[in-house]
């Protein structure tokens, strides 16, 4: 897979995990209150695996971009 069409993939992926990390995490921060240690913990571990991951892949995707960006232009100065 090239690198465009890597980052039109692992973008939008990217994004919605952190946006289920973060929503994760932050139900789990609210069911603390109520009790119940091993659910809310697990929940917020999860929210928190998740954030990570998205994370991870909209970072992979921003350098996909730069490389894409890089070849294009190394290529267009290569050009008579």
């Amino acid at each position: 897979m090239d690198d465009y069409r890597a980052w039109k993939v692992l973008a939008p992926s990217g994004l919605l995990l952190v946006g289920a990390g973060v929503s994760t995490a932050i139900d789990a921060s609210t069911r603390r209150g109520s009790g119940g240690l091993l659910r809310w913990a697990g929940q917020g571990t999860v929210g928190l695996v998740a954030l990570n991951a998205g994370l991870c892949l909209f970072g992979e995707a921003v350098k996909r971009r730069a490389l894409h960006d890089v070849a294009e232009r190394w290529a267009a100065a290569q050009r008579p």
